[in-house]
């Protein structure tokens, strides 16, 4: 993976290196994409910097809220506010994206002004108003109006991050009201209770049904938690975490269960991302690898190799963080919950080729949300490994020869023997 950045977009660096933005201009696809990222963002920055050209601003926030985390532990916080009123949830829940066209979501994204307000994280006993009113906007059910007044004109160009959601224009926030606010209440007992652990509460929401992304939006302005440990967390981590969270809960569930007595595989295919995840019937273990096509986001260049990179996990879990970061998390939480809802237990290994329409990175959502999805579906069941990856090897365009070369776990199933094996002999 490319170094993270908050402010540029990844590919950009190695476009500008050979000039071939100021020889295409667009129109002649040098780059190799099928699309030009530049044109994309431009495009849909041109329709709302008309009518967010002002110090001042009011619309309806989905709701939505940002945590910095450059300066960490002083970083900026605020709203994220449109310039239009109504049911504006969509601009900012993933969980309804999944059906939506690359143009979709960033146009969705590039609606919401950040608004930007120097705090510690920390500073949460006597944080100010902002800081309050950002908070309990965090914790809102519904759409709600709200009133921002800037120190600047919002600029800027789109955030883009694998990690999170694409992010539109920013402006320094001088002060901001909301009308018609109303938090849920589920968050609210939660948010009260200064006795549970903030771990706690956010299993107990996800138990209830509180979309992923609403428990990481509260989670990430310190809703949770011992009164005098709480605190911020950027937003870019608060995903992750309350993926990682919520998956390590459900795991230790799933490993109450007996084993499914098949292998399966289930498909998705999203914004040129192809997705096969495959189960075998035994006890929990768990492998992303993820293939990158040349001209793709993290593999930019026209020539290269298709990159491969994996992470996996046994039955006891791992210790150290994934290399491949977030997309490890929100994967392993949705391969969790559809074994729990079953009440089995499997060894899953999640398949995924970005193909080079896969233009800009979305999130981590898209991970998360296209395995939900893939669970969703019927599956093909098979009564080997063999026959199982036979069959992936028609639907998937990277040969199979190279998944296995790439991947601990089926090394392991096809190499291995194990004590049954010398029983049958």
């Amino acid at each position: 993976m490319l170094p993270d950045s908050d402010l540029v977009f990844q590919d950009s660096k190695s476009v500008r290196k050979s000039s071939l933005c100021i020889l295409c201009k667009g129109s002649r696809k040098l780059c190799g994409k099928s699309r030009c990222p530049l044109l994309v963002k431009y495009y849909h920055r041109s329709k709302v910097m008309p009518l967010i050209d002002r110090l001042d601003l009011d619309g309806s926030s989905p709701p939505s809220v940002f945590v910095g985390r450059l300066g960490y532990p002083k970083v900026y916080v605020g709203p994220m506010v449109p310039p239009v009123h109504g049911d504006t949830e969509i601009l900012d829940l993933p969980e309804r994206w999944l059906d939506k066209s690359m143009d979709d979501i960033i146009n969705y994204r590039f609606q919401l002004v950040r608004g930007m307000h120097r705090t510690s994280v920390h500073e949460l006993e006597n944080p100010g108003r902002i800081v309050d009113l950002t908070r309990e906007l965090a914790m809102a059910t519904y759409s709600t109006d709200v009133e921002a007044e800037f120190t600047k004109k919002p600029s800027g160009r789109l955030v883009l991050d694998d990690s999170s959601q694409p992010m539109g224009p920013s402006a320094p926030l001088k002060g901001f009201n909301v009308d018609n606010l109303r938090i849920d209440r589920r968050i609210d007992r939660a948010h009260s209770d200064h006795d549970l652990l903030a771990k706690d509460a956010v299993i107990e929401l996800h138990q209830q049904g509180i979309p992923v992304t609403k428990i990481q939006r509260a989670f990430s302005v310190g809703a949770f938690g011992v009164r005098k440990r709480r605190k911020m967390v950027p937003t870019r981590w608060s995903i992750t975490a309350v993926d990682d969270i919520t998956g390590k809960e459900l795991r230790e569930v799933v490993k109450t269960f007996g084993t499914i007595d098949d292998y399966r595989i289930y498909w998705s295919s999203r914004l040129d991302n192809r997705w096969a995840v495959l189960m075998m019937p035994t006890n929990w273990k768990y492998e992303l690898i993820e293939a990158w096509y040349p001209e793709t986001v993290w593999n930019p260049a026209k020539n290269s190799r298709i990159l491969l990179i994996n992470d996996w996990e046994g039955y006891e879990g791992r210790t150290t963080y994934a290399d491949i970061g977030g997309c490890y998390y929100a994967a392993r939480l949705a391969v969790c919950e559809s074994l729990v809802a079953e009440r089995r237990q499997a060894s899953t290994v999640i398949l995924r080729e970005a193909h080079p329409g896969y233009i800009l990175p979305v999130g981590v959502w898209n991970v998360r949300e296209n395995v939900r999805n893939a669970l969703r579906q019927t599956y093909e069941s098979f009564d080997s490994l063999r026959s199982a990856l036979f069959y992936i090897s028609k639907r998937m365009a990277i040969p199979v020869k190279r998944w296995i070369r790439n991947s601990h776990l089926l090394k392991d199933r096809l190499y291995q023997r194990r004590l049954e094996d010398f029983a049958a002999g």
